[in-house]
């Protein structure tokens, strides 16, 4: 029985992870977080991969403050970085497959098509650098994937989609950016990708192809038009406002155009994706 361990079990995507896996059977699973399994410890993670002797590990676990990590950098490499290099210490030149969850963030955002995985990482924030520190680490074990996401939400966890819902039900108008351009993604889609990449690489129906893949949902948006969607969805009163990234004070600079190419993964493992507006609809009823 393939065994499969999963950090950051607590966050979004973590929990949709245990959410997906009840669907995925003949598999253990062992869910850690920070409280049973901490990444910056290299000595706790040696003995506990050593221990546990997964013969997978998906890495949820990440440092998410964007902003912040301006002010603390070197705590965002601490968790996006060094705790990747600890985890691939210990597995190096083992079977252990592992998948890694990455950023958008890492690109520049100066393009006006969608980025593929070849396209040289140039991040513009502490966040990004850190996010692409953790790559690099993630690559020095032949059995690594790199999964580059975007726009992460969940019906666990905070996250834009929930802090839109609860500033519309209070406010009688938001204000939010035009002028960045990606593309949401719901955690239980990513989660449903990872799975069935797993089961199909353990079931001998697909090969396990190392390397860099971008995931998000499918279509193309600016985080006005998505806020604008939930409130809708949401039957909330609440008037959006467009205003551009200049006039709206944050500490990181973020890709201006971050929408990425797909059809590395889609053709690699033969994955069908939602568009994000489907998947925002699902969100919400759960979120009611």
């Amino acid at each position: 029985m393939a065994r499969i361990l999963i950090t950051g079990a607590n966050g979004q995507l973590g929990n949709e992870l245990k959410v997906t896996s009840k669907n995925f059977y003949g598999y253990e699973y062992i869910f850690t977080d920070i409280d049973t399994l901490d990444l910056t410890n290299k000595d706790q993670v040696s003995e506990f991969i050593k221990q546990s002797r997964p013969d997978w590990i998906v890495n949820c676990a990440a440092y998410n403050l964007v902003d912040k990590a301006e002010s603390e950098p070197e705590m965002a490499m601490l968790i996006n970085g060094t705790a990747v290099n600890n985890i691939t210490e210990v597995i190096k030149g083992t079977e252990c497959k592992f998948i890694h969850i990455s950023s958008d963030y890492v690109y520049e955002g100066n393009s006006n098509v969608p980025y593929n995985e070849y396209i040289v990482a140039n991040p513009l924030s502490a966040y990004g650098r850190s996010k692409l520190a953790g790559e690099k680490y993630a690559l020095q074990h032949q059995g690594s994937m790199i999964i580059r996401t975007s726009w992460l939400y969940s019906s666990f966890a905070n996250n834009f989609v929930k802090t839109i819902l609860k500033n519309a039900a209070i406010k009688e108008s938001l204000n939010v950016v035009f002028d960045q351009t990606g593309t949401p993604t719901y955690a239980a889609d990513l989660a449903e990708a990872v799975m069935h990449i797993i089961s199909g690489v353990i079931r001998n129906q697909i090969a396990m192809n190392s390397g860099i893949y971008n995931y998000s949902d499918e279509g193309v948006c600016s985080w006005y038009d998505f806020a604008v969607a939930i409130v809708r969805e949401a039957g909330l009163k609440c008037d959006v406002k467009p205003v551009l990234t200049k006039d709206y004070k944050q500490e990181a600079k973020r890709p201006v155009y971050s929408v990425m190419d797909k059809t590395k993964i889609k053709d690699n493992y033969g994955l069908s994706i939602p568009h994000w507006s489907a998947s925002l609809q699902k969100c919400l009823k759960l979120l009611k």
